[in-house]
């Protein structure tokens, strides 16, 4: 509730149509996956196809479903408070391997460009911790999203 009281806190005072759902852990992610992708301030098409993808695989949407989550959580990502308070609602809704797959989509999106920038890495460092997960799990994360990246770039190569 305390959450909820946060999100209100940061939303208009006034009602509008198309108000904001109540953010549960599918959302927090989304929105931090969006976070991530816009943080350089170049959303690219890569990174929209990779966040639908995300959110599709993890919680069995379909292509239209996905986006229409992404674009939500577009939305929350613009009117929401810290990095943090997602990263808290994922820990305190989601067991363990969940919040690990969310790491790991995290950093998926990190490196949808191919690099990696500082404005990112904070981004995703902030929600590791606020998600109670430790610095070795970031590593981690990190050396497998580098691995697929590099996997997939040879992959492209070769055909």
């Amino acid at each position: 509730m305390k959450l909820k009281k946060l999100f209100q806190a940061f939303r208009p005072s006034h009602p509008r149509t198309d108000s904001l759902p109540d953010p549960d852990a599918e959302l927090a992610l989304g929105a931090l996956l969006v976070r991530i992708a816009q943080s350089d301030r170049n959303y690219q098409l890569e990174e929209i196809s990779l966040i639908d993808h995300i959110l599709a695989q993890l919680y069995g949407h379909n292509a239209i479903e996905a986006a229409k989550v992404r674009a939500t959580c577009e939305k929350l990502h613009a009117a929401a408070p810290e990095t943090d308070t997602f990263g808290r609602l994922i820990r305190e809704t989601t067991g363990l391997e969940e919040r690990l797959a969310a790491l790991d989509a995290l950093w998926d999106v990190v490196l949808a460009d191919n690099r990696e920038y500082e404005g990112e890495i904070e981004i995703v460092n902030d929600a590791c911790k606020a998600m109670g997960l430790s610095v070795m799990d970031n590593k981690r994360a990190r050396e497998k999203a580098r691995a697929k990246l590099a996997k997939d770039t040879t992959g492209q190569e070769e055909t």
